[in-house]
């Protein structure tokens, strides 16, 4: 029975928006050429399947694991050919993404998309950052719709500053875009449906401007939801999120310190934000900042500090 950590090879996505930051802050050998602004680190679907590194798992994609490994991994009675429900990614921001939004639920099914729901953990900034989500107070569809037409809607959204440590939960239906100078580590949804509003009149990396959804945006933007707040760093313990879809954890542990999860309770996925954690019985796996894996449900697991450390426990998603 599947009892061990599982860590998946990165995959990584070139973007216009990308930069260096997965090299430079968290030490990955990236590929040459374009700009990288995602490494997808867990995720279960057709276009992309992760697949274990190290271990006695090795070589087997998550797909093959909870199709053959399933009642360890995700527990008793979990349907085997359901996707694994939650993607994990780092977003690397050295420039400004597009406005965006993704379509909750009702019209998802609607449009032919998938929903997606998710929460950015600010990792690292650089001074100035900046996130938009929301609408400023008071703006109408008929403004927002007015500011498209009129390539001015940077005074209708809701731009504000962010830290090391800032979280934000981002609803679908929830406008959103993100300044340069964030790297983010986003967990969400498994769905892969974004629809772009508006791009600041950018270019792709093929020179060309960039597809738009404005129909679909339209349709999925909550226009009620206006200048929502991040939960800011306080250097302790707290719940990022805990909505339908998953609960985030964040803990902050100094050396020798650690937190026990116990066996047969629920899959869980822990991602290391800052410092060094040891994974596991005995000796354990040593993970790293930037390091996700995935904690089956037959295994029980001591997480300890081995430097100060803050690590983050997705769980609730089954």
């Amino acid at each position: 029975m599947i009892a061990l950590p599982v860590q998946f090879q990165p995959f990584y996505q070139e973007r216009v928006w990308g930069g260096q930051n997965l090299s430079d802050r968290l030490g990955r050998q990236l590929p040459t050429g374009d700009p990288i602004g995602e490494s997808w680190e867990i995720v279960d679907r057709p276009e992309a399947q992760s697949v274990a590194v190290g271990g006695p798992f090795a070589g087997r994609s998550l797909r093959d694991l909870i199709l053959k490994e399933g009642a360890g991994l995700m527990g008793p009675g979990y349907d085997r050919d359901r996707p694994f429900p939650i993607l994990v990614k780092w977003l690397d921001c050295a420039d400004r993404l597009s406005l965006q939004v993704h379509p909750p639920a009702g019209v998802a099914r609607a449009l032919g998309g998938e929903p997606k729901t998710e929460n950015w953990y600010i990792a690292s900034t650089l001074p100035g950052a900046h996130l938009i989500v929301g609408l400023k107070k008071g703006v109408t569809r008929e403004a927002f719709e007015a500011g498209l037409e009129a390539s001015a809607v940077e005074e209708l959204v809701h731009r504000f500053p962010v830290s090391d440590g800032d979280s934000i939960l981002v609803e679908s239906g929830r406008l959103h875009a993100i300044d340069a100078g964030n790297l983010i580590l986003e967990i969400q949804q498994n769905s892969d449906t974004t629809y772009r509003v508006y791009d600041w009149g950018r270019a792709g990396l093929d020179g060309r401007p960039r597809t738009l959804h404005v129909g679909p945006s339209l349709r999925s933007i909550d226009f009620e939801d206006f200048e929502p707040e991040p939960l800011r760093a306080t250097g302790g313990d707290a719940v990022l999120a805990d909505c339908e879809e998953f609960r985030i954890r964040r803990f902050v542990r100094p050396p020798g310190t650690g937190l026990r999860l116990e066996a047969g309770c629920e899959p869980r996925i822990l991602s290391v934000v800052e410092g060094t954690v040891r994974c596991g019985e005995g000796a354990g796996a040593l993970l790293r900042t930037g390091d996700n894996v995935l904690l089956p449900w037959a295994g029980g697991f001591d997480l300890q500090a081995e430097a100060p450390a803050t690590f983050l426990v997705t769980d609730h998603f089954v």
